[in-house]
This record gives C-alpha cells, sequence and structure tokens, in this order.
C-alpha cells in the first residue's frame, strides 16, 4: 500500500470513530450491582513451552478485591480445581468479609504441580445489599533457567 493510500485510510477509520456514539467508547454503562455469584477464575501450575512440550512450574496467586466503595461482602468458598475437575483444596475453613476496597489473595506454590495446565477456582461471594461485584482474577508467574513468564486471568461469573 502506498503511503497516500494508506493516509486516506487512516483518516477513514479515524472519521468513522467520530461517528460513533460515545457510549460505544467509553465505559459509561453503570456496573450491574448483585448480591452474590460464583466465580470461576482459570489457574495454570504449569504450561508447556517448546517443541518437547517441556513443562514451566508457575505460581500462583488468586487475588479476589472489593472494589466498592462502602459495602462489604462474604467470600463462603475458594476452592481449587485440577484440570479434570475433581477439587484439590479448599481454602476456606469459615467464611471471610473483605471490607470496601479491601483485598485476600490464595497461593499455589510453584512446586504444586496437582492442578495442572487446566486448573481453576471457583469463588463463592454474597452480601448483604446489592454491591459492585468483585474483580477475581489469578496471577501466574514462573521462572527456569533465562525463560520467566507471567500472565493474568480474570474471573468469570457462572452463577447469580
Amino acid at each position: 500500500m502506498s503511503q497516500p493510500q494508506h493516509s486516506r485510510l487512516v483518516f477513514f477509520l479515524l472519521f468513522l470513530l467520530l461517528l460513533l456514539p460515545p457510549s460505544l467508547l467509553l465505559a459509561t454503562e453503570p456496573l450491574p450491582l448483585t448480591k452474590g455469584q460464583t466465580i470461576y477464575i482459570p489457574a495454570y501450575s504449569h504450561i508447556y513451552h517448546g517443541n518437547r512440550e517441556t513443562p514451566l512450574l508457575l505460581s500462583v496467586t488468586l487475588s479476589i478485591r472489593n472494589i466498592d466503595l462502602s459495602r462489604s461482602f462474604t467470600v463462603t468458598e475458594v476452592n481449587y480445581h485440577e484440570t479434570e475437575g475433581p477439587l484439590v483444596k479448599k481454602y476456606l475453613k469459615e467464611p471471610i468479609t473483605l471490607g470496601p476496597l479491601g483485598s485476600k489473595r490464595f497461593i499455589v506454590a510453584q512446586k504444586d504441580e496437582t492442578g495442572g495446565s487446566g486448573a481453576n477456582f471457583i469463588v463463592k461471594w454474597h452480601s448483604e445489599q446489592p454491591i459492585n461485584p468483585p474483580i477475581i482474577e489469578s496471577v501466574m508467574i514462573g521462572t527456569q533457567s533465562q525463560l520467566g513468564i507471567s500472565f493474568t486471568s480474570r474471573g468469570q461469573a457462572i452463577q447469580e
């Protein structure tokens, strides 16, 4: 593509963006409030690299963050499941409460391979009043020789 054609294409695309309503360009929709959810969060105790599919072990941090400015919620379950689905570990012996803007973390050690490459967490929470749903994500980090990797996975509500 020549320079004048490229410039025209860029100008045309910018022009189209100006025609879109601002609500499509900005996150102007209020968050839907809810009184509780069951959240599925992907996690990976290891991933594969190289032609021989060599496993790279990862530590996993599950982070639960209350993004509501004025209300608390209660976490009733934090369960870690392996690739095939069976429960590996229950992290809570009793419910915990997260106050406004509070957070809690749960760790799967790098040496713990039990979850596998398709591991996941199931988190259940509830509140007395409708609130902004929490942000629940997993952070995976691993190093081996000169190879290092880190990435996140965001939770997805699977039940209200």
